[in-house]
């Protein structure tokens, strides 16, 4: 699976759970400027375990879309 297909699928994932446009959610798009908070993050990890079959660990270290998509990409290698 390509970063693009990736990408794809997460910002569908995260536009259904924040109520956005898919197209407007970019891989340099970070949470914060989506106005995602903690609580959000926790909800889309569990939609990305779903979609992906693998287990999220919410951490710090997961800023951006891009953040998300290397995880999965790096999930599906």
């Amino acid at each position: 699976m390509t970063n693009e297909m990736i990408l794809e699928k997460l910002a569908t994932i995260i536009a259904d759970k924040i109520d956005a446009d898919p197209a407007d959610i970019k891989e340099e798009t970070t949470f914060e400027e989506l106005g995602i908070d903690s609580l959000d993050i926790t909800d889309i990890a569990m939609s990305i375990e779903d979609e992906f079959g693998f287990e999220v660990e919410v951490n710090q270290q997961l800023k951006s879309v891009g953040d998300l998509v290397a995880l999965v990409a790096e999930h599906n290698a």
